[in-house]
């Protein structure tokens, strides 16, 4: 048994899939399929229960799959440690965030990082499904850290850290009927039309619970993935907008409003994986801990 057989199998035990795993390891899947046959023949029993339509683990490859992530992030201590003693720290961080966001210099914070630490590797995504999508990827290893906004019950088995907390507010047309309010119920805007961000973003969600749970289930007329562009689609008459007010620029012929009937906050987060961290991504988070606990510098 060695590590690139353990990081194929882990690869494939979190992707289901041979092609795709191959994909992630940016290799050719055969070479995938001959790594796991021989981690078979050395383990001396079956991983994966395969058939031409699915990739299943086996009981084996179950009680394998934490003991290989635990023996693969341990080398990956190993290694850094001796190179950071002899060149100084290295690694690799993957980071996730969501498009446009206007709480967090993320630029500015990355160049900072990297100023500091110039032999580490940093990635950056995003993800089509939005936050629920980058909690995805960092459940299954595709994502060492990320920026997102999902409540807490949907991060279990993560480790949360809050950097903000925002209301939520109402956008409407400058003609329509609710534009001369400074306030407005949930109730009062429950037969508009909305424009919104696709399902899986937390926003999203947070703002579809509040209005089914006034028994108001919302009509999405337009989905769009940044958050900072739904005020254009506001202005143009193509629907109303219920939104966290992250540093939303006044849009002319577009008023903003207070909820009033109902306390709704979107809190920003830096998630990773509730396991230990790389040298690499713990210097990123120390960063992070820094900038929040001193002069937000980036927040």
């Amino acid at each position: 048994m060695d590590s690139r057989q353990l990081e194929y199998f882990v690869a494939v035990a979190e992707e289901l899939s041979f092609t795709r795993a191959a994909q992630r390891l940016f290799t050719v899947q055969s070479t995938v399929s001959a790594a796991i046959r021989s981690l078979e023949n050395d383990l001396k029993t079956t991983l994966f229960d395969r058939s031409t339509r699915r990739v299943v683990l086996s009981a084996a490859g179950q009680a394998l799959l934490p003991e290989a992530k635990a023996a693969l992030e341990a080398l990956d201590r190993a290694r850094a440690a001796v190179e950071e003693a002899s060149s100084g720290l290295r690694g690799n961080v993957r980071i996730g965030t969501l498009a446009r966001l206007s709480l967090v210099d993320l630029a500015d914070l990355l160049g900072a990082f990297h100023r500091k630490y110039p032999l580490v590797e940093v990635q950056v995504a995003t993800s089509p499904t939005g936050s629920s999508g980058l909690a995805d990827d960092l459940r299954h290893g595709r994502l060492d850290v990320a920026l997102l906004g999902l409540a807490r019950p949907e991060l279990s088995g993560l480790d949360v850290r809050d950097i903000a907390t925002v209301p939520f507010v109402a956008l409407v047309p400058a003609a329509h009927r609710l534009a001369g309010r400074d306030g407005v119920r949930l109730e009062d805007l429950a037969d508009e039309r909305f424009v919104d961000m696709p399902p899986g973003f937390g926003n999203r969600k947070q703002v579809d619970q509040a209005f089914d749970a006034i028994g108001r289930p919302r009509r999405i007329q337009v989905e769009i993935p940044e958050l900072t562009t739904v005020p254009e689609y506001v202005r143009a008459g193509l629907g109303v907008a219920v939104l966290p007010d992250v540093q939303l620029d006044a849009e002319p012929g577009v008023h903003k409003l207070r909820i009033t009937d109902v306390t709704l906050t979107w809190t920003l987060s830096v998630v990773t994986a509730d396991r230990r961290p790389s040298r690499a991504v713990a210097a990123l988070l120390d960063l992070i801990g820094d900038s929040i606990r001193t002069e937000r510098q980036y927040f």
